[in-house]
């Protein structure tokens, strides 16, 4: 009989979980107790993954996991025994409390003491990501029902502590902090010290979450009420988001608002350059210099972004947002239902002499010639096919029918390396989808050749393949080693740049909505390593680490599009 390898059950089980994510979604509800949510927690307890470091551990819960994954859900969630998954309906019209999560741009919505609404506008991968989510509390809330009981069913001793705490029977105080810590390791079959920084982390956001304490104890209690009370928890999905999942319609309504604002500026015809980035460095690179000459003494550009970049330095932040708007930068915010936020940057505006030393203004140019800039926020997952779909279309309204005059389009992103270390930058020649056969080799105009000039930041760099995932919370070191040490040869995993070069050769060489000469430039700088322990995403942000290697990657790009 043959047996499949680890890697080979772990991709089995990635597809299994989508298929049943998928089916469930069809059907339209599901309780997590049940036949269907056991298959989906079955098959995450075989995956283990690398983000969820002691999921298949019985005995301990994952308090990294717990951190990673309440600050991706709304603040509340783990009271609720219902869990909706609606599309845009007209709730933020409302009188509910729009609830953001700490990491992740959704709307929330808590409807009474057992309900929360969560509002999908980004496809695909935000279900199946919120479902992982979802199945890896439950996992865990199992093993804190078992530490909270004894043989017999009854609750043990420091379950009743710690529910006297939570409900506010007993105060918790400096006095009795420790001996609380210490109930609370008991039922989560941590140490003492791993309980008290967890709690910690969460204090860090504690406006964003009810804290470990809290977040335990509802664990526990909807598991308990569950099992002895017949309390189901249900996750159910509206009807609506049902209907609209995959038709672009908010991607349809985010490009139109952009391409309608490029044409009220009488710019939509000039030469546009597009970048998927953050909203802040191309806007620093532009601007940092000019608006901080009076602010502070540092001609160094990447020591200027450094500081910049330090948490208490907001109101240096604030003065180069100001510069940007005086000098012409427009901001689309965000009302179509993507999350995604725009920036334009007319670079007929810009002054060469303010700007860092590397990056030159082709002066051949006149006004009528220069480059547009878009710069979008980044998309999520299958988002990124949707929204650089209907970008990339010409600007139908008004009885117009006007292409867009895309010349390049840039995607800098942040994204778990293989061969290498946190910070590293992966330069990639082509995407391949986990799970398929589908692969999009690129003709990526950015080299490691081009980032000579920044040897003195003693940056590394590889070059290769990139797995564009289904998710990063389903990745296990057995399937990553797999295409690191196969015939792949992967540098990395990331979740949206197959969607993104699906969208551009589409456009570019099937519908003709841009010219087939367009270029493309793919950078990522490394958030994490999955493959070494300790360095996931659910260990922690990457910090002051990713300033070097994103304005590496940022100044390249607009090199290349000032120098065109």
């Amino acid at each position: 009989m043959i047996e499949l390898t680890r890697a080979q059950a772990s991709r089995a089980a990635i597809e299994r979980m989508y298929v049943v994510m998928r089916h469930l979604f069809i059907r339209g509800h599901y309780k997590p107790g049940g036949a269907s949510g056991h298959a989906i927690m079955q098959d995450l307890l075989i995956l283990q993954p690398e983000i969820y470091g002691t999921l298949a551990d019985s005995q301990k819960v994952d308090l990294n996991g717990l951190v990673y994954v309440y600050d991706r859900l709304p603040k509340g969630i783990e009271e609720t025994r219902y869990i909706k998954l609606t599309s845009e309906e007209g709730y933020e019209k409302s009188s509910f409390e729009k609830i953001i999560p700490h990491a992740r741009r959704r709307n929330c919505y808590r409807i009474d003491e057992e309900q929360m609404f969560i509002e999908i506008t980004r496809g695909r991968s935000e279900i199946y990501d919120i479902l992982t989510h979802l199945t890896f509390i439950y996992i865990e809330a199992q093993k804190i029902k078992e530490h909270a009981e004894d043989d017999k069913g009854n609750p043990v001793r420091e379950w009743i502590q710690l529910e006297k705490i939570v409900t506010g029977e007993e105060e918790l105080s400096i006095q009795n902090e420790e001996v609380a810590y210490t109930y609370l390791a008991t039922l989560l079959g941590q140490t003492y010290a791993e309980t008290k920084n967890a709690h910690k982390r969460f204090v860090q956001n504690s406006d964003k979450n009810n804290g470990l304490f809290h977040i335990v104890y509802w664990m526990g209690k909807l598991a308990i009420d569950e099992a002895q009370k017949g309390k189901s928890r249900v996750i159910s999905f509206s009807p609506t988001l049902r209907e609209r999942i995959g038709h672009h319609i908010y991607g349809d309504r985010w490009a139109t608002r952009i391409k309608k604002v490029l044409l009220d500026h009488e710019v939509i015809q000039r030469p546009i350059h597009i970048i998927s980035a953050n909203l802040h460095s191309v806007m620093n690179s532009f601007y940092a210099q000019e608006a901080l000459s009076n602010e502070v003494n540092e001609t160094d550009f990447d020591k200027l972004m450094e500081m910049v970049s330090q948490p208490e330095n907001g109101h240096l932040r604030d003065k180069i947002r100001k510069k940007a708007f005086e000098k012409g930068m427009i901001q689309i915010s965000e009302e179509s239902g993507t999350n995604i936020s725009v920036q334009v940057f007319d670079t007929a505006n810009i002054q060469s002499n303010l700007l860092p030393s590397n990056l030159k203004l082709n002066k051949k140019k006149d006004k009528k010639n220069a480059p547009i800039i878009i710069v979008m926020d980044y998309a999520f997952g299958e988002q990124a096919f949707e929204t650089m779909d209907e970008l990339l279309k010409p600007y139908f309204g008004d009885g117009l029918n006007i292409p867009m005059e895309v010349q390049s389009v840039s995607i800098m992103g942040k994204a778990g390396i293989l061969k290498g270390e946190k910070g590293d930058i992966m330069i990639p020649n082509a995407h391949v989808f986990e799970g398929t056969a589908d692969n999009y080799p690129v003709e990526n105009d950015l080299t490691v050749e081009d980032f000579k000039d920044f040897k003195d930041l003693n940056l590394n760099f590889v070059h290769g393949p990139m797995i564009s995932v289904l998710g990063t919370s389903l990745q296990n070191k057995d399937i990553l080693k797999y295409f690191k040490e196969s015939s792949w040869g992967a540098i990395g995993l990331e979740m949206e740049g197959a969607h993104y070069q699906k969208a551009i050769q589409g456009a570019s060489k099937i519908r003709n909505n841009i010219r087939k000469d367009v270029k493309v430039r793919y950078a990522y700088y490394a958030s994490d390593n999955p493959l070494i322990t300790g360095s996931t995403l659910a260990n922690g942000s990457l910090g002051l680490t990713g300033v070097k290697p994103t304005y590496a990657i940022t100044l390249k790009i607009l090199e290349k599009i000032l120098g065109a």
